[in-house]
């Protein structure tokens, strides 16, 4: 199968699902631990599915990438909007983003080649096996990031992400623009995150007690 017949058979797979008929009812609760942050999560997991519309038929679970965080923060958050739950664990970003190595985003960029993390609404569709093994395709739904698939922007699994180089570093290595885990958090990703859900990255900087935090002298920037 050829590239061109492979992207048309995802995106036919990911409008059939989206269909009316196959829509899930979702009821959302309000999240159980009452911090200002998750609060903050729960409030953009929502606005973010309004936004994608039937694009997402799996709407139970939220994934968002705070990269407003360093690497060394647990800054991936898997917001369960039916269980009113946030659980939040490490992810990697590109190197185009972070040419200095420090651990902080500060630019992203959807171009070919830049190597670098790509902000904005994900679609997640199918697993398939790649350079990392098994992982997960995505589809960018914002001029910031619809490049995703031609420049394989997806989900793995990768020994740079793993705690034991964060405990080494002090901070996560660097992906070519893909989110990029340790084996276990991917393993929860895997089975809780594929499959028509919502993925959203953005520099949010939400501290654990809901208070913004600013990359040390960052000014983002943002390539199309």
């Amino acid at each position: 199968m050829n590239r061109r017949d492979l992207i048309k058979g995802t995106l036919a797979a990911g409008a059939l699902a989206a269909a009316p008929g196959r829509a899930l009812a979702t009821t959302f609760a309000q999240p159980k631990t009452g911090s200002l942050r998750d609060r903050a999560l729960f409030d953009i997991a929502k606005r973010e599915l309004d936004k994608a519309g039937s694009v997402i038929w799996k709407k139970d679970i939220v994934g968002i990438a705070d990269y407003g965080l360093r690497s060394s923060e647990p800054r991936f958050h898997f917001v369960n909007l039916g269980l009113g739950e946030v659980q939040s664990y490490h992810v990697s970003h590109g190197t185009g983003s972070d040419p200095e190595h420090d651990g902080w985003l500060n630019s992203y960029s959807n171009v070919e080649g830049s190597n670098a993390t790509s902000k904005g609404a994900y679609v997640t569709w199918e697993w398939y096996k790649g350079r990392y093994g098994t992982s997960v395709r995505l589809g960018g739904l914002d001029s910031t990031n619809d490049n995703a698939l031609r420049r394989y922007i997806v989900m793995h699994r990768a020994a740079y992400a793993e705690q034991s180089h964060l405990e080494r570093w002090g901070r996560l290595g660097r992906s070519n623009g893909c989110f990029a885990m340790g084996e276990e958090q991917f393993r929860i990703a895997l089975l809780n995150l594929s499959g028509g859900r919502l993925l959203y990255a953005d520099s949010l900087g939400l501290g654990e007690d809901g208070s913004t935090i600013a990359a040390p002298g960052s000014q983002l920037s943002v390539r199309f």
